[in-house]
């Protein structure tokens, strides 16, 4: 019999390749290898955690576990090669969900078995197996169902089951639906309480993941498309708090140690990004920020310019800033937008790109997109450094965004209302690429659109840049 020493230094190097993988993730160019960190640590933890099981009690079944991480890598590897940067929020919110979902189902699993088997704890292990059962059922089930409608939100909608038709995917939040969260939290916390006074009634049980999983529907849909980077951020707080109290479950350790990892680091993102949109979390989650999902209806035109005109205006541009936004996300854009600026910057011309903390959809969706096409990490200044430079910017160059450049934040009105822009309207001359006047995420018009000094290059945001880079080169 192997010493269970053997065991915990095994998972304990896991925790050590997680927390230095997490270390890595802070720097874009060390993030591919804090990637492989932390994969190479949960390849570890699997391991080790096959081999004891193996050895002290045996494991039936090998083909269905086998099978299962050989389907689940086969999948995974196929999301990560075929998802869009576009479609990765979407991605992610879904991984969220997976994550919240498998422990739900392995709560779920360990209570049924007990039940069958009639292993049912007395006194306080009864309490203690039963609570952690309990809270990792509730809050993985929460995380599912919720990071499943943020998915729907973050593409707009959904496609009808059996049809073509495409339904919008609705923001709803009436004032009194505050109530009924807090009534299905507290049914849920009833349940759990019920399912320790009667161990064997599996009717508690399926209670907790109805409720639960209405809940976590509930708890995402009045969040406004403003917000939804705040909540992705918080469901992978709640999937790494989900997987915690599975560790407590199933008395995995190495699953405690990245479970709370995960759950704080999430929860530490949503805070840092409330305080970038200048929200509070109970502002966000409770008085539905950030759009109710109806949209603008632009009134006004704008007559557009042509690439040769913008040409001719960053002639002799002394300083330029690129403000990248899901427009380039969308169009894949980012290379031709890099061959600019090493166009510009070999005119001595000063170039530098603005980062909102949401721009696109998630975290860093502009700085992986930008690293992607060999911009220089110092070239990309977050919004509270860069803001005070547009002043003195000769050129702002404007790729598909909207909601983070809208003036109307300043004013307190509206799903935007107090959400830190950039300061695009301050530069001297003002170049956007969009595809129209439409409005943005949050449903609102942008009266950037129609001053004097912008100029509106309207068309797909890699053609319209390689037309300018084409137009540039003319002169």
């Amino acid at each position: 019999m192997i010493d269970a020493a053997i065991w915990d230094i095994g998972y304990l190097v896991a925790a050590l390749l997680f927390i230095l993988g997490l270390k890595k993730l802070g720097h874009p160019r060390t993030a591919p290898t804090g990637n492989l960190y932390g994969a190479s640590g949960m390849l570890l933890a699997v391991a080790v955690t096959l081999a004891r099981i193996q050895l002290e009690t045996g494991i039936l079944g090998w083909e269905l576990i086998v099978g299962g991480l050989a389907l689940g890598a086969l999948i995974g590897t196929w999301m990560a090669l075929r998802v869009e940067m576009t479609g990765m929020p979407e991605m992610v919110a879904l991984f969220n969900g997976f994550g919240g979902g498998a422990s739900a189902l392995v709560a779920l699993s360990e209570v049924l078995g007990r039940l069958a088997e009639g292993n049912i704890p007395e006194g306080v292990p009864l309490y203690a197996t039963w609570i952690a059962i309990g809270l990792s059922g509730l809050v993985g089930w929460i995380t599912l169902s919720g990071s499943l409608v943020a998915m729907m939100k973050l593409k707009g909608g959904f496609v009808v089951p059996l049809t073509k038709k495409w339904l919008r995917f609705p923001t709803w939040g009436p004032p009194w639906l505050n109530a009924v969260k807090l009534l299905l939290l507290i049914g849920s916390l009833y349940l759990i309480w019920m399912t320790i006074q009667e161990p064997s009634n599996k009717a508690y049980i399926w209670g907790i993941v109805g409720l639960s999983s209405l809940l976590g529907i509930l708890f995402v849909i009045p969040i406004g498309g403003v917000d939804m980077p705040v909540v992705v951020s918080m469901l992978n707080s709640l999937s790494g708090i989900a997987a915690a109290f599975t560790g407590f479950v199933i008395g995995n350790n190495v699953l405690i140690i990245a479970g709370s990892m995960v759950g704080a680091a999430g929860l530490i993102l949503t805070f840092i990004m409330c305080k970038a949109m200048n929200r509070t979390l109970r502002e966000v989650l409770f008085k539905a920020f950030g759009g109710t999902g109806d949209k603008d209806q632009p009134t006004r035109t704008k007559v557009g310019s042509d690439p040769e005109e913008v040409a001719m205006v960053l002639d002799g541009a002394q300083k330029v800033i690129v403000v990248p936004g899901y427009g380039m996300a969308v169009s894949q854009s980012q290379h031709a937008v890099k061959e600019f600026a090493d166009m510009m910057e070999a005119a001595d011309c000063e170039v530098s790109y603005a980062i909102h903390p949401v721009a696109g959809r998630m975290p860093g969706h502009m700085n992986v997109l930008l690293a992607e096409a060999n911009v220089p990490y110092e070239q990309l200044i977050e919004m509270d450094d860069i803001n005070s430079e547009f002043t003195d910017c000769d050129v702002a160059l404007v790729i598909g965004a909207n909601d983070t450049t809208n003036p109307v934040a300043r004013t307190g009105e509206g799903p935007l209302a107090g959400m830190p822009i950039l300061d695009v309207d301050k530069a001297r001359v003002v170049v956007i690429i969009k595809r129209s006047l439409s409005v943005g995420y949050a449903g609102v018009d942008n009266d950037l659109f129609y001053m004097e000094k912008t100029m509106m290059l309207f068309g797909d945001g890699k053609k319209m840049m390689n037309e300018l880079n084409s137009a540039i080169k003319e002169l």
